[in-house]
């Protein structure tokens, strides 16, 4: 056992159901000896999952498997590992093929796969699957995920468009359907919302191929964080334009606090990374999608750590400070990316710069800067 190759597992997920069952038996008429597992949440309600494994010819096996902590992303993870360790312990699988529900982000279940699967798993890659023609309608929805069925726990409060957002961001290969409402500005749309995936057919020859690629959970986390996501460059084609928007001054926080609204509409989907001048030393992150915006304290800048407590940050965060260093504000920095079909770039880049301090609010300092009303403190800090 210990000289037996690890099982490669490839994860396949997204809102799209259809087009994802469409790139899962692809997969497994294309990879001989590929099984697919799949959850299905949607009997969490009544206490169970329900555990489908197939293969190109058909159902292996049906199970269900209990809820942990009345959590079905728990009971998940508690079943998957298992199964996946079974499977490559027979020594007759040649690829597993992880097939997420709906609403289950890839990110959570890729972590799980390297952080439990030892020497017996290999996650490969993960891939998202995408209708073109739906990028834009889910991508704007606002619904609860509770509202359409698809929370996958009691306590989820994730919106259709925000978590479809971070599926179709995490995944480094978008497995394409064909689509014949699909035109140019929903193909525009996808690229400029993900630049650096690979976009293949789900038709093609190469996504058997991708299927095997290789993942790197590390890089995958670090490429979503805010601190030092790989966010999309300017861009405009076919009617999608994205805008980014970098200024060193910090905001006030009154005048952005008002500006919300307007902001989080004013694109299908917007994120990046802020500060506020009465938190100085906060790295805040921006993430909207479907008119709702969610603000949240992603740590210290480093520009306000000290020198010995560098040592304890990922490369990757140190990379990005020094592209960002000013000999001002460190790494303290504006870094707004907006991407939407009709997007009014100059009235949205007008309105941020209406939120920035004044020359005068600017030059009276960070002392008097802690003073202005802290707003953000209802978002930020909310009491529990």
């Amino acid at each position: 056992m210990q000289n037996q190759p690890r099982l490669p597992v490839v994860i396949v997920g997204g809102l799209h159901s259809d087009a994802r069952k469409e790139v899962v038996d692809r997969l497994l008429r294309t990879v001989p000896g590929s099984v697919a597992l799949h959850h299905d949440l949607a009997s969490a309600a009544e206490g169970t999952l329900r555990r489908l494994v197939r293969d190109s010819s058909g159902q292996l096996s049906y199970g269900d498997a209990p809820l942990v902590n009345d959590c079905a992303c728990c009971a998940l993870r508690e079943d998957l590992v298992p199964e996946l360790e079974r499977l490559a312990a027979g020594g007759l699988t040649r690829l597993a093929i992880v097939e997420l529900w709906d609403s289950v982000e890839p990110k959570a279940m890729a972590e799980v796969v390297v952080a439990h699967g030892g020497d017996a798993l290999d996650l490969t890659n993960v891939m998202t699957a995408v209708d073109p023609a739906l990028v834009l309608p889910y991508l704007a929805n606002g619904d609860d995920l509770a509202e359409v069925g698809l929370a996958a726990a009691a306590t989820d409060q994730r919106t259709v468009g925000d978590t479809w957002a971070r599926q179709l961001e995490y995944a480094p290969v978008l497995a394409l359907v064909d689509s014949d409402d699909a035109d140019d500005e929903d193909r525009a749309l996808l690229t400029q919302l993900h630049p650096t995936a690979r976009r293949v057919p789900a038709g093609s020859g190469e996504l058997a191929q991708l299927a095997f690629d290789g993942f790197d959970v590390e890089a995958a986390a670090a490429a979503q964080h805010p601190a030092c996501a790989l966010l999309p460059q300017e861009a405009d084609e076919a009617g999608v334009a994205t805008l980014v928007w970098h200024r060193r001054r910090p905001f006030h926080p009154e005048r952005l606090y008002q500006a919300l609204e307007d902001l989080c509409c004013a694109a299908a989907r917007s994120r990046g990374r802020f500060w506020l001048a009465d938190r100085p030393d906060t790295l805040l992150a921006w993430d909207a999608a479907g008119g709702a915006l969610c603000v949240e304290n992603a740590g210290p800048w480093l520009a306000s750590l000290p020198d010995a407590a560098w040592d304890m940050v990922p490369p990757m965060r140190r990379a990005a400070a020094a592209l960002d260093w000013h000999p001002e504000h460190g790494d303290c920095c504006q870094h707004l990316v907006f991407t939407s079909p009709g997007l009014d770039r100059d009235g949205l880049a007008q309105l941020l710069e209406s939120c920035l301090l004044t020359d005068d609010e600017h030059a009276a300092g960070p002392e008097a800067w802690k003073h202005l009303a802290a707003v953000f403190d209802s978002l930020l800090d909310p009491v529990s």
